[in-house]
């Protein structure tokens, strides 16, 4: 099956203009009318979901805290999970609370933990490495999580590497209910490296695109208020240096027993030999750390500070790593201890008064599409269109495939948030066509495209 992608590349178009605005209120996504939609195993078709919105449905601020209410559930399609999970993204029904000023925690660390250890801009549940499963030395087995009992919490299992049959093609998956990523939120058949076939019959986009030849766009706040970005920055911390792979300073020990964690010390319960069925990776403790060795490198929290578009004079980030092959690279989003004073929580209520946040989405969708440079390839193509953007999109575009005389030959929305919309073209006789981007203003972007039978 031959497919045309529509590359793009945008500004982030709050960044120009809205700066008298903090990024912590103005980079959410919002939306109230887009709705969830999933796979069930067996069905490449995806089911609409009426009563769930999808991204945000608020953002509210103080002088000192905003305030982000949603679902938790994506513009992009999720599921099918298929190791058994039963469970659906349902709605979180949640108002998450972050600092507009976060601060470095000088005294004792902050250990990340299991469940939300931040929110992507879409609203979307972050949760760090762990499953809840761990090595249980008693029984020599492990126990916790969907094994149930509990573990002895010494030797913790990586999700990423024992869930990945679970996650479906955006790297996602939901724990009763809770849809999250634990890692970089891009579709698994972007990666150079494609590890798992989940998208070949569920497709689904994520919510950005890898570009390495870009700054990755601001993806996320984690749980300390500061803001987590994509796989790729600027090389040196004062904003030079060209576009690089944010690189991770922990890696795989040179170990054989796991006896002992890499600061040295010895634990109280050894977990088990590596093995062909515990290889190397199967336990966070399984990594060590090294001080950065060169300004791409991350710090033990997985972050450092940064000079970014959203942030011309410098602030702390978090990076969602990857390797060269662009699959996740641990710790994945957030370090085994936050950076900041960790005070970001779900609230039940607001309590204090609050300014409701409306973006100005007239401006923003004139500077996004004014800035979209869309390439089409390969050229020709046969039976399948697929329209790309090299990020996340915060505004609505209808999508339409057009012949030369002007007849409308199929349309479709790209949403914000998501990347990446189909043209079934296998009844399409050959010839030349015109894909259309349109924005809600009115403006457009126009690519000619042949199809060939």
């Amino acid at each position: 099956m031959k497919k045309i992608i529509l590359a793009t590349s945008l500004v982030m178009a709050f960044s120009h203009g809205f700066s008298q605005v903090s990024p912590a209120i103005s980079s959410w996504l919002q939306n109230t009318v887009i709705k969830g939609r999933h796979y069930v195993s067996g069905n490449p078709t995806p089911i609409n979901d009426p009563t769930l919105t999808a991204n945000t449905q608020s953002v509210q601020y103080s002088a000192t805290q905003v305030y982000v209410t949603t679902m938790g559930i994506p513009s992009y399609i999720t599921g099918p999970f298929l190791d058994g999970n039963p469970s659906l993204a349902s709605n979180q029904n949640a108002i998450f609370k972050f600092p507009l000023a976060p601060v470095q925690n000088t005294g004792t660390l902050t250990p990340t933990s299991g469940g939300n250890i931040g929110v992507f801009v879409n609203g979307v549940a972050m949760f760090d490495y762990r499953d809840g499963v761990s090595w249980k030395n008693s029984t020599n087995a492990l126990a916790g999580g969907p094994l149930g009992g509990s573990g002895d919490g010494i030797w913790n299992r990586d999700a990423i590497v024992a869930e990945k049959g679970g996650f479906d093609c955006s790297k996602g998956h939901p724990a009763m209910g809770n849809y999250h990523h634990h890692q970089n939120p891009s579709a698994f058949k972007l990666d150079l490296t494609v590890i798992s076939t989940i998208c070949t019959l569920y497709d689904a986009d994520g919510l950005y695109v890898i570009d390495a030849s870009v700054h990755s766009p601001l993806i996320g706040y984690a749980y300390d208020g500061f803001p987590v970005y994509g796989a790729y920055g600027y090389k040196n911390v004062d904003g030079t240096g060209g576009i690089v792979r944010m690189k991770t300073s922990w890696s795989l020990r040179a170990i054989s027993t796991r006896t002992a964690l890499y600061t040295g010390s010895v634990t109280a319960s050894p977990g088990p030999s590596v093995s062909v069925t515990y290889p190397l990776g199967t336990f966070k403790e399984d990594y060590g750390y090294t001080a950065p060795i060169a300004s791409d490198y991350l710090d033990d929290h997985n972050g450092r500070f940064c000079v970014t578009p959203e942030y011309p004079a410098g602030i702390y980030c978090y990076f969602a790593t990857v390797d060269a092959n662009w699959n996740s690279a641990y710790p994945y989003l957030i370090g085994p201890t936050y950076y900041g004073t960790k005070v970001a929580a779900k609230v039940v209520s607001i309590g204090e008064a609050v300014t409701t946040y409306t973006a100005p989405m007239t401006g923003i969708a004139q500077n996004e599409i004014k800035n979209l440079a869309v390439t089409v390839y390969p050229n020709p193509a046969s039976d399948l269109v697929a329209v790309q953007v090299s990020d996340f999109i915060r505004n609505n575009y209808e999508v339409s495939l057009s012949d030369v005389t002007g007849k409308l030959i199929n349309k479709t929305n790209l949403y914000q948030g998501s990347t990446i919309v189909y043209f079934d073209t296998k009844t399409v006789y050959a010839g030349i066509y015109f894909v259309t981007l349109t924005a809600t203003n009115g403006e457009k972007i126009t690519k000619r495209i042949s199809i060939i039978k």
